[in-house]
């Protein structure tokens, strides 16, 4: 490549060593030995700096988010909205450039990264959303969806288990527009690989069925650049380039562990510019990178007008089709909330919040078409199947079934990676104890924003016989503690779709714990339910005593409200399906709910149920599992650990003594 090419990189290589020592604090290694495949990539990407938002740019994410400024410099020179002032102020409190990417913060960070792994996994996604919506508009050589998903890792996201989850379903599924490229320097905090990693990661990928590249050194640009095109080449494959660099490249700490998380200090900066003599001040890029950087923009700006002229074509072509495009981009669809029928379910037939749940689904999905999803492996368990449509697959990607496989942890940050591609409204299911395996995911969900459905059925000790690695305990209470979650617990079908729907409408992840045993369609559930707690049954006056109870533990709660009711108490039944909902109504609604001048309160939960004190203060009662469950029937183990009508009553006598 040109000198100008190569002073570009040294120019980004000095904007991370400068700011990482002023923050002292910060990864330089990474950011200096990949600056120059960096580069590279971005200069052969099809994006627009003036217009990061645009559909038909290639999707970058830095997997290996510890190497923030590597991304920074990037977008600094590149004109995205990184000012040099952004450039200083790295890591510190409110800066958009922080210590690791973090979507939102500037246009052009495509996801938040830094959990090793789960990059990658989140460009598998967006490579699934990109086929699924080519599939379904492309029409007549007008591919107005069809861009590449690159990502850039590092050997600590080879080492994670999501990667290679994820990596094996690219393979299976031929996801042929998704490139990784792997900066293979072998070093890790506590030192050397070969202390821990010395597979074969070509061999690997190769049996995962992807295309395997390898670049001899990443300080040759040239060979990055052919690698790019010969991945891009392969329609059929995934491709991993790895690409062999020397950490801290060229410094006086090359290839030293402590490069990794470390200011590389004031005298080895010095003695890295002086090698290569550069003479300028800090945070100075040279007046002609900043000129060959306009010029290289001017050709991503004809990149964007040639796609914007075919979106045009495809406009006249097929106006149905863009109308629908656009109404998948901008979420335009809806949910039909106010429909009677959505709501509707057979008074008189007990159903599980499952079951309930597939309803909504086959509902949902007739008049919502960006809705799409799928299960780890338990679509017939956790009933998320979409019979009405096909299933993706290599063979016909715009089916709106995924088959995830037994990979939670990659189903759920693949989730989070079609969410982030734009126009698809994601969901997937598993069982809700194995939440555990997805949890890093879910909170990526969450701190981002994402408006992902997380089904998670048999969600309590009324599995039952499959026993306690199945009953989930503590579960509910640690995703109940996950800042900008939702975590519904419906008690039948109005209350499901009161989820549903509300879930649709959050501006991030809502999980649905449903049940496996059949529930009662109970009078008086409703809309109100989408508040997150209401008053299902109530006394004469003020209470004496508040119930409160969600999903399965509605029905004894209820049995338990109408024998204390008949004995003269003035019982409040609350029913309380979202807690994160409850808290955000106004102050007078929630006092009205739960009154303050009543402090006998009772909560039921077949879990752990530690989440409920807040409601419950000094003088309330919790009946809820004080263990992890058994193996044997629903009933049985209900009686066995007191959850039921019986311990609520005898709860209500003490309390009121």
């Amino acid at each position: 490549m040109e000198s100008i090419d190569r002073l570009a990189v040294t120019s980004m290589r000095m904007l991370s060593l400068d700011a990482i020592q002023k923050a002292k604090s910060g990864h330089p290694g990474m950011a200096v030995g990949a600056a120059p495949m960096a580069y590279t990539l971005w200069k052969n990407m099809r994006h627009d700096p003036s217009h990061p938002d645009w559909i038909g740019r290639d999707r970058f994410i830095l997997s290996a988010g510890h190497a923030s400024m590597l991304l920074y410099s990037l977008m600094h020179l590149f004109g995205y909205p990184v000012s040099m002032d952004d450039v200083k102020e790295f890591r510190q409190f409110g800066a958009k450039t922080a210590g690791h990417p973090e979507f939102g913060h500037i246009p052009g960070i495509e996801a938040t990264t830094g959990p090793l792994g789960q990059g990658f996994a989140m460009a598998v996604g967006m490579a699934m959303a990109e086929r699924h919506l080519a599939a379904r508009f492309n029409r007549g050589g007008l591919n107005v969806i069809d861009n590449y998903t690159f990502t850039l890792m590092g050997d600590g996201c080879m080492m994670e288990g999501v990667a290679s989850e994820a990596a094996s379903l690219a393979g299976n599924l031929g996801l042929g527009r998704l490139i990784a490229l792997y900066d293979r320097n072998r070093i890790t905090i506590e030192g050397s690989t070969d202390i821990t990693f010395t597979e074969d990661v070509g061999k690997r990928f190769e049996a995962y069925g992807w295309q395997v590249i390898e670049v001899a050194s990443g300080e040759d640009m040239d060979a990055v650049e052919r690698a790019i095109a010969e991945a891009k080449a392969d329609t059929v494959h995934p491709s991993l380039i790895i690409v062999n660099t020397h950490i801290a490249e060229g410094t006086p700490k090359e290839g030293s562990a402590s490069s990794h998380g470390s200011p590389l200090g004031e005298d080895n900066i010095r003695i890295y510019k002086e090698k290569l003599g550069w003479g300028y001040p800090e945070f100075t890029v040279p007046d002609e990178v900043y000129a060959h950087m306009a010029e290289l923009r001017r050709g991503f700006e004809a990149e964007h007008a040639a796609h914007s002229r075919l979106m045009d074509e495809y406009r006249e072509a097929y106006p149905e089709l863009w109308y629908e495009l656009n109404g998948f981009m901008d979420d335009q669809f809806d949910h039909g909330g106010g429909d009677p029928e959505l709501w509707h379910f057979d008074k008189d037939t007990k159903l599980a919040t499952r079951k309930c749940s597939e309803i909504m689904l086959t509902r949902l999905t007739e008049r919502l078409p960006n809705l799409i999803g799928g299960s780890a492996d338990l679509g017939s368990s956790n009933l998320t199947y979409m019979k009405l449509f096909t299933d993706f697959s290599k063979d016909d990607y715009a089916g709106r079934n995924f088959h995830f496989g037994i990979r939670e942890f990659a189903m759920a940050a693949i989730s989070n990676g079609m969410a982030l591609y734009g126009g698809l409204r994601p969901y997937c299911a598993t069982f809700l104890v194995f939440v555990d395996y997805m949890k890093p995911a879910l909170r990526l969900s969450s701190l981002m924003g994402l408006n992902v459905i997380y089904v998670l059925t048999h969600d309590s000790i009324g599995v039952g016989e499959d026993g306690p690695t199945h009953q989930p305990i503590e579960q509910l209470d640690m995703l109940r503690a996950t800042p900008n979650t939702y975590v519904f617990r419906p008690a039948d079908g109005r209350e499901t779709c009161a989820s549903y729907l509300e879930a649709l409408d959050l501006k991030g992840p809502a999980v649905l714990a449903l049940s496996r045993q059949n529930l009662p369609q109970i009078d008086g559930t409703g809309e109100e339910a989408r508040k997150g707690g209401y008053i299902l049954r109530d006394s004469n006056g003020l209470p004496e005593l508040i119930i409160l109870a969600s999903g399965s533990e509605v029905e004894p709660a209820l049995k338990a409200y109408d024998e204390l009711t008949a004995k003269g108490v003035k019982v409040r039944l609350v029913s309380m399906p979202c807690m994160e909902l409850f808290d955000e109504q106004p102050w007078n609604y929630r006092e009205k709910v739960l009154p303050n001048c009543c402090r006998a309160r009772i909560a039921v939960e077949a879990l752990g149920g530690m989440s409920w004190h807040k409601y419950l203060g000094l003088d309330g009662r919790l009946i809820s599992m004080k263990s992890f469950g058994a193996s044997a029937p629903a009933g049985r183990l209900f009686e066995k650990f007191g959850i039921n009508a019986e311990s609520i009553v005898a709860a209500a006598k003490e309390i009121m003594k």
